[in-house]
């Protein structure tokens, strides 16, 4: 089979990446700890980010909550979820988060999520995930570096 019938069949993924001008410890903490990840993403987190735990994640901008599965938790440099693809009846997508320490001030966050059907629905639901977690990462920078909520006000 060609590249190009692979590429067609092989499921959807994405990376973003952004630089937070703070040190990797702190930064891993605002994504680990619901109370800070409320502070900036959600309206609402069950627990803390934990391997082999499921939590349920509630946004400002839907009353639903979301079952997120934690696969696995390195401290300071990786998380690994599952959640719901958006689109009906297929499997999870795999979020990847990495971390890494810039210099003892700056970490570099990644966040990779797969797993989509390459169909017009799962490039739609994608590319909305891509949006939606650099917005993630644009509004934890805002939150650690300068302690605005980038979120406050911004729900329908």
């Amino acid at each position: 089979m060609s590249s190009d019938a692979n590429s067609k069949t092989a499921p959807l993924a994405f990376q973003v990446q952004l630089k937070i001008r703070k040190p990797i410890a702190q930064v891993f903490d605002a994504v680990v700890d619901p109370n800070k990840l409320s502070g900036y993403f959600l309206r609402e987190g069950s627990g803390p980010l934990v391997a082999g735990t499921t939590v349920l994640w509630r946004f400002p901008e839907f009353d639903e909550r979301y079952p997120v599965v934690v696969r696995e938790v390195v401290a300071h440099e990786r998380i690994v979820l599952e959640w719901g693809s958006a689109v009906a009846g297929d499997p999870d997508t795999r979020v990847e988060m990495t971390f890494t320490a810039l210099d003892e001030g700056n970490t570099m966050v990644r966040i990779s999520e797969s797993g989509w059907p390459h169909t017009p629905e799962g490039l739609k639901a994608s590319h909305g995930n891509a949006g939606g977690w650099m917005h993630m990462m644009a509004a934890m920078k805002a939150y650690l570096e300068y302690g605005i909520n980038l979120r406050e006000g911004g729900a329908f």
